[in-house]
């Protein structure tokens, strides 16, 4: 159970205070609620692109990493398809330095073309050498408007298309920046050896005075219901052929979520799983496969993977993949296996709440999915799972006509 308080600002500001008397560093992890799916269809990529611009220096810092060096502080940030996070580390008494920074290039980012353009160009290479020229870096640049026709899901945060970034102008720019960038639209978690009045404190003096502002109304499209389903080949030279199935399944925190996550764990995580055994050791059709889930806000994707061993068919192993989701289901599924998976579950959400950061980032994205005390649900939520839930949810999501099939190789 992660204890914590909260309160808002006049301007929106939503903060939360974890208490660790036994922290020696602290954590700060201010989360925009905004990621890829908040996108124009037609300038995608900015999400990402402003995880980039937002260390170019701000109105009164021109040089963001150098003041948190001299404290020694360590930061950084990521942005996937619901939010963009940024986070620091650092010794408790030199936690001011973080509001302080923060708040600045929340208040006042600098819109430097020379720091636009030298970002543009480090995503642009990045799309280059992540995305188009390393063997399957394409994959879900291809996978993904398979599987989704209208909701913004269909492109990857780093965007749809590379001259996305490439056209981007200043005004494109700042409008994302006001339209997102804003205390209303943002969710502060600080953790460590600290007390919520000194917090409140530090969190009026240093972002009070920074406006609210009108956040861009989030009307996303419905992804419709899927009936029959999707295949596509991409012919690529490649290593290995590789093969990729996706079902549409329940978004993060709804109940069939958490009955597919141990689901995948059985069906596909580790040399223990029923299609490793089955497909690499036994069958030796495939060098290697897994299975995951995609932890999104908006409804996601249950994910096979398998590449396949030289001359076997693609069909082949789409097949022995199918038969074993059903098999795993009506046979192999045991409350031995239930009860196993539960503790290791168990013991993995006890190693990921081990420092500071990883507290304060789960109540951050718990405030952002709409609800902080989803943070403390996830126990709760898998001790549920039944071998009848279970199966339930996986008949529900897991059937051929809710099914995408990508392949890729020759």
């Amino acid at each position: 159970m992660i204890q914590f308080e909260g309160f808002e600002l006049n301007n929106g500001l939503k903060v939360f205070v974890h208490t660790d008397s036994t922290s020696p560093t602290a954590a700060f992890n201010l989360c925009y609620n905004v990621g890829s799916r908040d996108e124009n269809p037609h300038k995608t990529g900015f999400a990402h692109l402003f995880e980039h611009l937002m260390f170019g220096g701000s109105a009164n810092i021109p040089e963001y990493d150098v003041p948190l060096q001299k404290v020694g502080a360590q930061n950084n940030a990521y942005t996937n398809t619901d939010l963009t996070n940024y986070y620091i580390t650092l010794p408790t008494q030199n936690l001011e330095t973080a509001f302080w920074i923060e708040s600045d290039r929340m208040k006042a980012l600098s819109f430097d073309p020379k720091v636009l353009d030298v970002q543009k160009s480090v995503v642009i290479e990045e799309f280059k050498q992540r995305y188009l020229n390393q063997p399957y870096g394409d994959i879900w640049l291809h996978l993904r408007p398979l599987a989704y026709e209208v909701h913004p899901y269909q492109w990857a945060t780093i965007g749809k298309d590379i001259s996305h970034i490439e056209n981007a102008t200043m005004d494109d720019v700042k409008d994302f920046f006001y339209g997102n960038y804003a205390p209303n639209n943002a969710v502060l978690t600080v953790a460590g050896n600290v007390s919520v009045k000194e917090i409140e404190l530090l969190s009026k003096k240093w972002f009070s005075d920074i406006p609210n502002r009108k956040i861009k109304n989030r009307n996303l499209p419905k992804e419709p219901i899927q009936f029959k389903k999707r295949e596509r080949h991409i012919e690529k030279k490649v290593p290995s052929d590789m093969i990729i199935m996706a079902y549409h399944m329940a978004e993060k925190y709804h109940s069939s979520y958490y009955d597919l996550d141990l689901f995948s764990d059985i069906l596909g995580h580790g040399k223990s799983s029923v299609l490793h055994k089955e497909l690499v050791e036994k069958s030796k059709s495939c060098t290697s496969v897994g299975a995951f889930q995609m932890a999104t806000l908006d409804p996601g994707l249950f994910v096979v993977s398998a590449y396949l061993a030289p001359g076997v068919a693609y069909k082949s192993v789409e097949e022995e993949v199918s038969m074993l989701i059903n098999q795993t289901i009506e046979k192999e599924l045991n409350q031995e296996d239930l009860v196993r998976k539960k503790n290791q579950v168990k013991t993995d959400e006890g190693f990921s709440e081990v420092s500071v950061l990883s507290r304060a980032t789960a109540i951050t994205h718990a405030a952002i999915a709409g609800d902080v005390n989803y943070v403390n649900t996830n126990a709760e939520m898998f001790e549920n799972i039944s071998l009848e839930s279970i199966a339930a949810s996986v008949k529900s999501a897991l059937k051929p006509e809710n099914l995408s099939v990508l392949t890729y190789g020759g």
